[in-house]
């Protein structure tokens, strides 16, 4: 029987209900503490933010060669709930599609126009084109699916080869034992709950200030509180009722739409925009991205108190630890029957690739244009929301290509929102397994609602960087379970049979098998015509 879990769904809401009672009490108050809250944590802690990410992508890629690698999630005879093309779409379009909609044209006209101070580097000089591109490949590329990699992973060995409840406190079974379950593993929950609560009201925020600034640009409709909660009703709606049908029935529709539009939408720019500068560009910058990498990685600013690193590289990964752990218990759900290499190529390698293809067609045409004389830093003064729709509109069939972007923009949101939502849902609630995956109705809508209610509080009175920031301060106790998650793994990879329940599944000196039964085999072809939910594990 399934129950709510008190000290996982109490704190995130009482503290969220106070966050916003706060806002409305004393707004300057409210912005100063997150604000001050926030300079000290990326200042006194930028070097562990660096160097835990750094971390995290060496674990990644020692994971995806060791014998781990070959271990098959839910056992050797376990069949894939989703063929190849849904998993990557599905994981593609609930942890990063909206960030690179919005953020593809825009951030890299802010750092062509405003790069860090102690680089030296002139605003819209050749250097800052490489420098504005190549960074985009640090914060969208390998290291932030690395962050989201090393707790998906680790949270579907546990989940399925463990057998383990459904609450991060499994991912660290292998270092306290089971005694961290219990109501240990529903503190953690509820921090990590926090975090994410806060980041999908930032990320619905975001959205609805797009979405609005896009049915702006087509109609004249002014912007405002009303049009803000018109947008975000429909949103959270579509989510809510998306979720309540059950992952199957909602996510998988909707992420096979979103992929096919996202393709549709690259293909559009690179066919008509500047096709040779972007592959010009992109080779260049890609070289530079190598040679840089560390460098750009670990850059903290503080040589010359250059405050750049905190506004953009401390704070992505801040807010992509925030995220990690609970989306890594969704990405973990979903990686049912794949080997742990494959679920990493799909998690890790691929969307990060996509990442890249995706920031240097969007990313090399609006620098471009801005070097044209396009003026988009002028539309980008009045919000990075609107940059994208002046972009678009230098383009053939903008009436066409603007409501299809807003139409993307809608569904991106929509089709994360319905994972999380499930995911929340399950956290806060006892009984969830694998044989009964999905939490009640009420809990679901419950948690859109709230998300819901405090996007619209938040942008109303403190901004979308108020509630950014409320999510990233859940980045530093992300950061810790993080580390401890990746030892997790590494002590699991190391000797996958001393944790995993189908101990069959393994040759005498420990080597795992990959192969799976001539019948499961069949069942993996046939899943990408008809997708079933996971077996029960065998006793």
């Amino acid at each position: 029987m399934k129950k709510m879990k008190p000290v996982a769904f109490w704190p995130p809401v009482v503290l969220f209900v106070a966050a916003c009672i706060y806002n409305f009490a004393d707004n300057d108050g409210f912005s100063y503490m997150i604000n001050t809250a926030n300079t000290w944590l990326m200042t006194n802690f930028a070097w562990a933010f660096c160097l835990g990410v750094l971390f995290m992508l060496g674990v990644v890629i020692f994971v995806m060669f060791s014998k781990f690698g070959n271990v098959r999630i839910g056992g050797r005879n376990a069949v894939p709930m989703l063929d190849n093309t849904r998993y990557f779409s599905i994981t593609l379009t609930s942890i990063i599609a909206i960030g690179i909609l919005f953020w593809a044209t825009s951030e890299p006209l802010y750092h062509l126009t405003a790069p860090p101070e102690s680089l030296h580097l002139t605003p819209g000089s050749p250097e800052a084109v490489v420098f504005s591109m190549s960074t985009l490949f640090i914060h969208w590329g390998f290291l932030p699916l690395a962050i989201y990699a090393v707790p998906s992973i680790m949270f579907a060995f546990a989940f399925y080869n463990m057998k383990h409840p459904y609450t991060l406190g499994a991912t660290l079974t292998p270092i306290f034992g089971n005694r961290i379950l219990g109501k240990w593993s529903q503190g953690i929950d509820a921090v990590c709950m926090y975090a994410l609560i806060a980041g999908m009201s930032a990320s619905l925020g975001t959205g609805v200030l797009s979405i609005a600034g896009g049915l702006k640009y087509l109609t004249g409709i002014q912007t405002g509180a009303f049009l803000w909660a018109l947008v975000d009703i429909a949103v959270v709606a579509t989510f809510v009722i998306s979720s309540i049908t059950g992952l199957f029935n909602g996510i998988k529709k909707l992420s096979e739409i979103n992929f096919g539009v996202f393709i549709a939408l690259a293909l559009f720019v690179f066919v008509f925009g500047p096709t040779a500068f972007m592959l010009n560009l992109g080779v260049e910058a890609f070289a530079n991205h190598l040679q840089t990498f560390f460098t750009k990685a670990s850059f903290t600013g503080a040589a010359a108190s250059d405050p750049w690193a905190g506004w953009w590289t401390i704070f992505y990964w801040c807010n992509w630890l925030a995220w990690a752990p609970i989306s890594g218990m969704f990405l973990g759900r979903i990686s049912y029957g794949h080997t742990v290499r494959k679920a990493l190529t799909v998690l890790f390698v691929l969307p990060a690739l996509f990442d890249i293809i995706w920031m240097t067609i969007f990313g090399g045409a609006a620098i471009h244009l801005e070097l044209a004389g396009g003026k988009l830093s002028e539309a980008l003064s009045a919000g990075p929301e609107f940059a994208v729709y002046e972009f678009l509109g230098h383009y053939p069939a903008a009436a066409l290509t603007i409501p299809v972007f807003i139409f993307c923009m809608f569904l991106s949101y929509v089709t994360g929102s319905d994972a999380y939502t499930t995911t929340l849902g399950g956290m806060s609630t006892s009984g969830i397994s694998p044989e009964d995956p999905e939490p009640s109705m009420w809990m679901k809508i419950f948690w859109g609602i709230l998300i819901g209610l405090v996007t619209w509080v938040m942008i109303t009175t403190a901004g979308v960087n108020g509630v950014k920031m409320l999510s990233n301060l859940g980045g530093g106790p992300a950061l810790i379970l993080e580390l401890l998650i990746c030892i997790s793994l590494i002590k699991v990879a190391i000797n996958p049979k001393k944790y995993d329940f189908y101990q069959q599944d393994y040759l005498e000196d420990g080597t795992p098998i990959k192969s799976i039964t001539k019948k499961a085999a069949m069942s993996e072809r046939a899943v990408s015509e008809n997708p079933i939910e996971p077996e029960p594990p065998e006793k």
